[in-house]
This record gives C-alpha cells, structure tokens and sequence, in this order.
C-alpha cells in the first residue's frame, strides 16, 4: 500500500505526489464517494491518502483544515486545503476591493482549527503616500490582536523577500477574492512555478483569476504552497453561536470582565465587550463583524 499527499484536485481527479516522489494521477475508491461525506469534495489538496494503484482508498485523519461552507450549496462544506502550517490572506483595497466582513470570517474559519494567519496587503504600489498612512493604520489594528501583517507589490518587489522567508519550510495555503494577485505573489517569490496568473491589460484593473482548483507548489527556498481559487465569499460552518466569540481574540480576552460568564456581547448589562468598542479598546468594525455573523438565522451563516 503506497502512502502520499494530494497536490491537485480537479472535483474529480487527483495527482498525488507519492512518499517515493513519483506523481500519480488518482480517482476515489467508490466507498469514499458516497460515505458520510457532507464536504463538496471529500479529499482536498494536503491530504495525506492511502493509495491502491491509481485509486485512492483512505485518507489519514487531518491535523487541521480550513473550511467554509459551500456558495451554492448551503447544507454542506467545501474544505479548501488540509493539514497547513500557515494560511495567507491577501487583502486589496481596490480592484477588487476586499470587504472587511470577508476578512473576519476568514479569521474566524482559521482561529476555529489554530490555523496562524498572515494577512497581504497586496498592491500598494497603487496607493499614494496618504493612502498608504490609512493602510498601515488598517493592518495594525489587525496586529495588535495579533495577526501577522505584511505589504506587499509585484510591480516593485515590496515584501518579497519577507514572504519568501514566511514560506520557507512551511505548508502554507494563499487565498483571497479573485483578481487580488495570489499566483502573482507565488510567481514573485519563486518564478521557476510559473503558477497561471489571470490576464491583465493594465495592472490597475483587477483583471480575471485563471486558477480553477487548488494546487500545491514545491518551493525552491523549502515548503510548499497551495493556491487556491479565487473566493466569492466565506461563509462559516461548524461553528455555533454560543463560542463564536472565543474566535475573535480581542473579545475572547475582554470577555473575561462581562458580569454574566454566558454573556453573548450583544446588549447585557455588565458586558465588558460592549464597553471596551464603546472606549476604542475593541474595534468598531470587528465589533460589527462579529454582530453579523451572530445574526445568521439556525448557526448557519452566509
């Protein structure tokens, strides 16, 4: 029985990368197909599997994963990739813009399985020195809960060689809306992948992303990293309301002060949270973040 992990996944086929190097093409054993599986596709890139020939039979229980719940599908889960060392997220504020809802939720998805994040600022070199000011002051919100933060651009090679180093040695996923520059990132930091990058006429459009399913590159500095398709949005799943907020640190933190130890943060009398947004020590737009996804009808969120 050989043993590997999957670095491509089409829906319906899968290349494994053998623990001997060499590279098979697979499909599922029938049994995998159909057994208890509520996730759009029950093997995903970073799979450890068992393979049987160019079957593949079993699938090593997962250390973590980063999971949302299917767009069009709203009973079951796409998993983006498994067993990661660190998740990227990489933010634009233009063409296309990111929402800062989307943002969160990621997070959330991440804190749920201990995933440490990095969030991209990726194109900066399209901003002018004030915006630039307004961007930093963005990012260190986000630091100072304690999320890794990091500028970046193509165009003039700012924050490469940082990235590359956060890279090295690691299984990481990159993911994003489309057109925010992920295969143009991966391709900075190690040319020789050549990872499809979506056309772009000018550079200050957002242009159309090329990579329709994930898939994991061997890095030449050391690690691997999977590009993923671009995502429309990230709705959460698994995840119940009564522990949403253990996945927003700041609030988990002040939460400890709130006079009723099953306070929900929403308008309790001696709730430490909503005093810490009302005196800055909590952000405002995190704040209504997390009230958002509170509202999402039966735990079941956009």
């Amino acid at each position: 029985m050989d043993k590997g992990i999957v670095i491509k996944s089409t829906g319906s086929w899968y290349t494994v990368r053998k623990d001997d190097s060499a590279c098979v093409d697979c499909k599922l054993k029938g049994r995998l197909r159909t057994e208890g599986i509520k996730s759009t596709s029950p093997v995903v890139v970073g799979d450890r599997v068992l393979l049987e020939g160019d079957m593949i039979r079993d699938i090593e229980p997962r250390r973590n994963y980063l999971i949302r719940k299917s767009t069009n599908l709203s009973k079951r889960s796409h998993i983006i990739a498994a067993n990661v060392d660190m998740s990227f997220l990489v933010v634009t504020f233009r063409l296309p813009e990111t929402p800062v809802e989307f943002i969160d939720r990621f997070l959330v998805a991440a804190e749920a399985y201990r995933i440490p994040v990095c969030l991209i600022f990726n194109k900066i070199d399209l901003f002018s020195s004030k915006e630039r000011v307004q961007v930093k002051q963005f990012a260190d919100i986000y630091r100072i809960i304690g999320y890794q933060t990091l500028e970046t651009s193509v165009m003039d090679m700012t924050g490469i060689d940082k990235l590359q180093q956060m890279f090295s040695g690691k299984v990481s996923v990159i993911a994003g809306l489309s057109g925010v520059g992920k295969s143009s990132l991966i391709n900075a930091v190690d040319p020789g992948l050549q990872a499809r990058v979506g056309e772009m006429s000018d550079y200050h459009q957002s242009g159309r992303h090329t990579t329709t399913f994930a898939e994991m590159y061997e890095m030449q500095g050391g690690g691997y990293i999977i590009d993923t398709p671009g995502i429309r949005g990230f709705g959460l799943i698994h995840i119940e309301k009564e522990e949403l907020y253990h996945f927003f640190p700041e609030i988990f933190k002040v939460s400890a002060g709130c006079a009723f130890h099953n306070c929900k943060h929403l308008n309790e009398p001696g709730c430490a949270v909503m005093k810490a947004v009302e005196t800055g020590i909590i952000s405002g737009f995190r704040y209504h973040s997390y009230l958002s996804m509170m509202e999402d009808t039966q735990n079941k969120y956009r």
